[in-house]
């Protein structure tokens, strides 16, 4: 053939590009070594938090440069400080803790809640039916009153305490039955039974000072016997929202009589034995003023009881 028409044929065909090979490179993953790489590199590691640090000193390693806290309680003069602060803070709690008690009698207070569940029961019981009770004096133990959980007959705070408490959660039900129950009620009423019990400690006091009293009745034996109240109006309120007037009447009026039994059985040993002990006349006039303020205080109770409970039954 003539290679002219070999040139023509070679001209109409048309010439295929031949492109490089493509290999699949691996594609190294995170955590995973490069193939082709023959020795592994650390000389990043410190960089990506990878391993455990090494402490200040060890061998290889540069020492840690100091922490301002560190660097703070080197210096002489912060510790100077520092022994002066605790001086002055060892000195404040002891002068605390000698004057505390000129303004909270923590350790009289101790005394007062010095109770058990036993003692708890036999004081409700004797609340409730102080006709069967016959011996009424508080014991001691070398000039010291017993504790009231080994005398039923010494006062305590605890019921007070509870009863109060009690009283105005009582309260708080009893007005939310009749739909009338707000908090600035509730409160009105938590300060009103306060400011009453307050009333009767600052007008006792001022009566035993009045009357030249010397009896080691206290203002806070006061809170206590004054605070037993509460409990007869528990039960009252309790009774009138279960069974209605009649119940709450009948309730509150033995609850009432027997207060009146019980504060009378109990102040006449506190005000009128100092007068037996000074050989006072019975009929001396001093005497017959410790004998009605003694009924005045016991016929207050009664009247408080009614006078805070009774606008709670409806």
């Amino acid at each position: 053939m003539h290679p002219a028409g070999l040139t023509a044929a070679a001209a109409g065909t048309p010439r295929l590009r031949k492109w490089p090979s493509k290999r699949r490179i691996p594609v190294s993953q995170p955590g995973m070594a490069d193939p082709h790489q023959l020795f592994d590199d650390t000389s990043s590691a410190q960089s990506r938090g990878y391993g455990a640090q090494r402490a200040p000193g060890d061998l290889g390693y540069p020492a840690a440069s100091a922490t301002p806290q560190a660097a703070f309680l080197a210096d002489p003069v912060s510790n100077m400080a520092m022994a002066y602060g605790s001086s002055l803070a060892a000195q404040g709690k002891e002068l605390v803790d000698k004057n505390i008690d000129r303004f909270i009698p923590v350790t009289k207070l101790k005394y007062y809640f010095a109770v058990d569940t036993m003692y708890v029961g036999r004081k409700l019981g004797l609340l409730f039916f102080p006709y069967l009770h016959q011996d009424w004096e508080v014991q001691y133990q070398q000039d010291t009153p017993v504790a009231p959980r080994f005398d039923v007959n010494a006062p305590d705070l605890y019921i007070p305490a509870m009863a109060f408490i009690t009283y105005v959660l009582v309260a708080g039900l009893a007005l939310g039955t009749q739909d009338r129950f707000s908090p600035d009620l509730l409160g009105l009423q938590a300060s009103s039974a306060l400011a009453w019990l307050t009333l009767e400690v600052l007008a006792i006091l001022l009566s035993l000072y009045l009357v030249t009293v010397n009896t080691d009745l206290t203002t806070i034996d006061l809170v206590a016997f004054l605070g037993y109240k509460y409990v007869g109006m528990i039960g009252g309120v309790l009774m009138g929202l279960l069974f209605g007037k009649i119940g709450y009447y009948l309730v509150l009026g033995w609850c009432c009589v027997s207060i009146f039994v019980f504060m009378i059985r109990t102040l006449r040993l506190k005000i009128l034995a100092e007068a037996a002990a000074e050989g006072v006349p019975v009929r001396e006039a001093r005497n017959q003023l410790r004998m009605y303020l003694t009924m005045a205080v016991a016929a207050a109770q009664p009247l408080l009881m009614y006078w805070l409970t009774f606008h709670l039954v409806r």
